[in-house]
């Protein structure tokens, strides 16, 4: 089951930010697993991570998200999201992917906080984009189509993207304002 899944149906006006630091420990202790991280760094699958993210099997709580990779937190919600912080790597984005996974994505890391703008060239799944500022509030959420070459650009400036699959911050209901918390992944890609 996937962290998410874990944590997402309560009643959420009195227990959401209970359930999200229960969510953060889980999960931090779910990937200190020795078997969720291959030791010589080689890529890891998006199945794996979030396999990872799921397992409770001990209770060490300083613990990275693998190399590559981000836990971006809204409360009792988590992306395990793939990191995208060179020019090479936003660039390739999620294109040629035949699907986006829930509670995965990707996390594009910018130097500075602009007016950004992203398009779905090349890309064959159906995604929102939230734009982030400096301090992980979502400034914008956009829905994606397929094989667009038009852009998306964000209404304010952003220094961070989030890219889910279409549908998800709506059937979370986070919008535009909500804060994130991000837990990047091990140093050394």
């Amino acid at each position: 089951m996937v962290l998410r899944e874990l944590f997402h149906n309560t009643d959420r006006a009195n227990s959401r930010a209970v359930l999200g630091l229960l969510a953060l420990w889980i999960g931090a202790a779910a990937c200190s697993d020795a078997s969720a991280v291959p030791a010589d760094g080689s890529n890891t699958s998006e199945a794996e991570v979030v396999a990872a993210s799921s397992r409770s099997e001990t209770s060490d709580l300083n613990v990275l998200p693998p190399a590559g990779y981000a836990w971006v937190i809204f409360g009792a919600d988590t992306v395990v999201a793939e990191v995208a912080a060179t020019a090479d790597e936003r660039a390739q984005g999620l294109m040629y992917r035949d699907e986006v996974p829930d509670g995965t994505g990707m996390l594009f890391v910018f130097q500075d906080s602009q007016p950004r703008s992203f398009w779905m060239a090349n890309t064959y799944v159906a995604l929102d984009i939230a734009y982030m500022d400096p301090s992980y509030r979502i400034v914008d959420v956009i829905a994606m189509e397929p094989l667009v070459t038009d852009s998306y650009p964000s209404d304010a400036p952003a220094m961070f993207a989030l890219e889910v699959r279409q549908g998800w911050f709506d059937q979370q209901e986070i919008r535009v304002g909500a804060q994130a918390n991000i837990v990047f992944g091990v140093q050394g890609r």
